[in-house]
């Protein structure tokens, strides 16, 4: 079995970008004994705080990266950061800023990351200050296959083919996802899990920034659809054992897949 930390981090206007560090460095640091550990999208900078992005931008190796891999290092577990404003190069838009997500193996080492391919906003927000990714990351994690995505990609169930088509087998997903919608997020999670029969760990926003109320109900969705945990709408941090041996049985007791013609 493995040991998965979802952590649905809350946070408001009051609390400075250090200070969450912080708080999250702490709460990280509470989880020793997962396998694996992520955290929400863009939780460092504010997910919804566009004004402020510019200001705590940083590099791949900037100081949330040095934290993350020296707790994963310490941890010694597998640790997805969520993902930063990375300021990184300059993009096709004439941009370079980027929504990066990081994930830290049980050395410090980083495994992967992944740049945000849809940018949520409408020409304002994400479009307007951000680059956007065009690169299907996967990663071996833990035994398995993961795909890496972003909050607003689960709206384009291409993209998860495209991992699916990768090897993936499990979808690892942190988000800024407001509560106006949550009904949305919650339906998308367990459709992605069940059209491309895969594990899917999704981790959310909880509290109230920029005056955007975050929607929480983080998820950990077997690859047959089952809920298999869910957290509310408050910080909470749902642990939860996973048999990722479990994709394969589903595939095979239920060959959806195979009859794929597009």
């Amino acid at each position: 079995m493995t040991r998965v930390a979802v952590v649905q981090l809350a946070y408001d206007d009051a609390e400075s970008p250090p200070d969450r560090l912080e708080r999250v460095t702490s709460l990280v640091t509470s989880l020793e004994g997962h396998d694996l550990i992520i955290l929400p999208e863009l939780w460092y900078a504010g997910g919804f705080s566009y004004r402020q992005w510019p200001d705590y931008a940083q590099p791949l190796d900037g100081p949330v990266a040095q934290q993350f891999s020296a707790l994963a290092a310490s941890l010694g577990c597998v640790l997805h950061g969520g993902s930063i404003v990375e300021r990184g190069p300059m993009g096709p838009e004439g941009k370079d800023l980027w929504n990066t997500s990081l994930v830290f193996g049980p050395t410090g080492s980083l495994l992967a990351y992944y740049r945000k391919i849809h940018r949520f906003g409408f020409a304002v927000g994400e479009p307007s200050l951000m680059e956007a990714g065009s690169s299907v990351v996967t990663l071996p994690v833990l035994g398995a296959v993961a795909g890496l995505s972003t909050c607003y990609d689960l709206r384009f169930p291409e993209l998860y083919r495209a991992q699916l088509d990768a090897g993936a087998t499990v979808f690892l997903v942190p988000a800024a996802w407001p509560l106006a919608r949550v009904s949305h997020w919650s339906a998308l999670l367990r459709a992605r899990a069940i059209e491309d029969q895969c594990l899917v760990i999704a981790c959310n926003t909880a509290g109230t920034h920029a005056n955007s109320a975050m929607g929480g109900h983080s998820a950990v969705i077997s690859a047959s659809g089952e809920v298999l945990a869910e957290a509310g709408l408050e910080e909470e941090v749902l642990s939860v054992e996973i048999s990722l041996d479990e994709v394969a049985k589903i595939r095979s007791d239920f060959p959806v897949l195979q009859d794929r013609r597009l």
